[in-house]
């Protein structure tokens, strides 16, 4: 499941189960609340998320590496969305963002906000139907770069899949991405 979780982009795709789960959120109390949860990644999810990032492994992310995976993801504005990250994160004025750079922007952003998980959610669910399935999953995991097959990816929805329709919708992704998430919010 790791593949999934790099979405929690924004920021990434998803991880095993952990021994504890550490939070209980969907939409449904999203929507009798005005409050907008956030979650705090850990830093061993960061590094995971850091290095898709970091394609050439060099231990730094260029501008280059950012735009490739924005492109695959399918955002607009590719080179004002690269010029804003790299203003913000970039530091050192180095023309990089290193881990550290890159945990101190999580940090100071508060952590993964819910709108995140649902632009993440969004770049999954081609059709715009509210669900992703196996094909929609393949068909990103291939932008990312990634070789998979459809009946992995199959695997991968059956085990986030709680409701048992073969599909993945926004509680079921919300609760995939912030399992190993602390509530902040």
């Amino acid at each position: 499941m790791s593949k999934l979780r790099l979405m929690s982009f924004q920021y990434s795709l998803s991880k095993k189960l952990p021994p504890k789960t550490v939070t209980r959120w969907s939409s449904k109390n999203r929507q009798s609340s005005s409050l907008s949860p956030v979650f705090l990644p850990n830093v061993e999810e960061m590094r995971r998320v850091f290095q898709r990032f970091d394609t050439n492994n060099d231990g730094k992310i260029s501008q280059e590496e950012y735009k490739i995976l924005l492109k695959a993801l399918g955002k607009p504005n590719i080179e004002s969305e690269v010029a804003m990250a790299f203003e913000v994160a970039d530091t050192d004025g180095d023309g990089f963002i290193d881990f550290k750079e890159f945990m101190d922007v999580h940090k100071k952003g508060g952590g993964v906000k819910a709108m995140d998980i649902q632009n993440a959610f969004r770049a999954f669910d081609l059709d715009g139907n509210g669900k992703i399935s196996a094909e929609e999953l393949l068909e990103v995991l291939k932008r990312l770069g990634e070789r998979c097959s459809l009946e992995t990816c199959r695997k991968m929805v059956r085990a986030v899949d709680t409701d048992g329709d073969g599909l993945i919708d926004m509680d079921e992704f919300t609760k995939m991405m912030t399992r190993t998430m602390k509530l902040l919010a």
